[in-house]
């Protein structure tokens, strides 16, 4: 696919939004509109979101906006969609996990197949992909962030975005497998990660390298 005078939407949460980045200039979607020559990057990613509905209220209301509820206010005119979520979700989400057959967004797998369908019914010609959440650190807990009810490792909620997506013939980069980052390794965390989640400038230009590619591949 080629890119130049692309419109791209991303939608995702704190790592589209820049937390861990030193200038706007340098959030991955704004490197890969000026390397790529991109029309338009539309960032709405909002830090703390989840994919699937939270069914407590967080501390902060903001975080508890969804991706959901926020495909109705994404820009109509994109020609590429790109969701870039779901380490929220493993970290403070308290949706359970569900089951693939689920259809409501009360669990996570029932939200993923909300979402993608309420994408499909906004873009229905245009292309929707998705990127998988990055490595963390302890990233192996059940429990994620550490008070939550024990449901699966970050894996694991890799895995179940790779499988909807599969379902709907939806592409997925997927930067827990190719990401190059891993912030168990403490050279990889400095040069990367230094907070062991957020990508900094370094983590940005390696999420436009990849993503940049993987769009041009399809």
């Amino acid at each position: 696919m080629e890119l130049r005078e692309k419109k791209i939407n991303f939608l995702g949460d704190s790592i589209t939004e820049g937390h861990g980045v030193s200038c706007r200039e340098n959030f991955f979607c704004n490197v890969l509109a000026r390397e790529e020559g991109l029309a338009a990057a539309r960032n709405y990613g909002i830090g703390g979101t989840r994919i699937a509905p939270q069914h407590s209220r967080s501390g902060n209301n903001a975080w508890d906006q969804d991706f959901i509820s926020r495909v109705e206010k994404m820009d109509p005119d994109a020609d590429i969609i790109v969701v870039f979520g779901g380490t929220n979700d493993y970290g403070h989400g308290d949706a359970p996990i569900g089951y693939f057959t689920d259809s409501t967004p009360e669990t996570f797998y029932g939200a993923l197949h909300t979402l993608i369908r309420k994408l499909y019914e906004k873009y229905p010609d245009k292309l929707i992909v998705f990127m998988t959440p990055t490595h963390r650190l302890r990233e192996e807990s059940p429990r994620g962030d550490g008070y939550k009810q024990p449901t699966l490792p970050l894996s694991g909620y890799v895995d179940i975005i790779k499988e909807v997506c599969r379902y709907y013939s939806i592409p997925v980069l997927d930067l827990y497998a190719n990401g190059s980052m891993q912030p168990s390794v403490e050279c990889l965390k400095n040069l990367y990660m230094p907070d062991g989640l957020h990508p900094n400038d370094a983590g940005h230009r390696i999420i436009a390298s990849r993503l940049a590619g993987f769009l041009k591949s399809l």
